[in-house]
C-alpha cells in the first residue's frame, strides 16, 4: 500500500511519527538499558522509515505494526552491534592481561622526561612518527597540516628532543657523580 498522491513525503512521515512515535518509543525503551537508549534507536527507525516511506502500509494499525517491525530490526542489530563490541573488549583485556610488563631502561625513561619537556605539538608529532610509525607525511594527514610544515616542525621537534636528551643526560651525570 502506497500513500495518498496528495500526501507529501514529508507530511506523511511528519505524521507517521506524531501517529506512532510514542509507541515505538516505548517498545524501544522497554527493551534497552538504560531506557532512555531507546530514543537513539528511535532516531535510527526513523531514518529507515524515511528511507522506506514508500513501503509504509496506510492503513494506521498496519502502519504501526510495520514501525514495529522495524524497530525490531533496529534492536536487534544494536544488540548484535553491542555484543561485537563486547566481545572484542574482552578479547582485547584478554590479550593485555597476558603482555609481560616491560619496565623502561634508563634511555627509555630519559626519553620519557625529555619528551615531557616539549609543547604538547612537538611530543605530539615525534611520538605519531617514532611510536606509531606514521611517515612525515600521514603525519601530516593526520594532524591536518602540509607535508613541508610537518617536515619543518619535525626538524625543529627532533632537534629540541636532542637539547632535552643531553640536558637530561648532564643532570644524570652530575647527580651519578656527586
Amino acid at each position: 500500500m502506497t500513500a495518498p498522491v496528495h500526501q507529501s513525503a514529508e507530511t506523511r512521515f511528519t505524521g507517521l511519527m506524531n501517529d506512532h512515535g510514542r509507541a515505538v518509543l516505548g517498545y524501544l525503551a522497554r527493551r534497552t538499558d538504560p531506557p532512555h537508549a531507546g530514543a537513539d534507536l528511535m532516531a535510527d527507525v526513523f531514518v529507515v522509515v524515511w528511507r522506506r516511506l514508500d513501503e509504509v502500509p496506510t492503513d494506521p494499525p498496519q502502519a504501526r505494526a510495520w514501525l514495529i517491525g522495524i524497530a525490531r530490526g533496529v534492536l536487534a542489530n544494536h544488540r548484535r552491534g553491542t555484543a561485537r563490541r563486547n566481545r572484542l573488549a574482552d578479547r582485547l583485556r584478554q590479550h593485555l592481561r597476558t603482555q609481560p610488563a616491560v619496565a623502561p631502561d634508563d634511555s627509555t625513561s630519559a626519553v620519557r622526561v625529555a619528551l615531557d619537556r616539549l609543547g604538547a605539538q612537538d611530543r605530539e608529532l615525534l611520538t605519531l612518527v617514532a611510536w606509531e610509525d606514521l611517515t612525515p607525511g600521514q603525519a601530516a594527514a593526520a594532524l591536518g597540516l602540509s607535508p613541508a610544515t610537518t617536515r619543518k616542525r619535525l626538524e625543529r621537534a627532533r632537534a629540541r628532543l636532542r637539547a632535552a636528551l643531553d640536558s637530561e643526560e648532564s643532570a644524570r651525570s652530575s647527580t651519578a657523580s656527586a
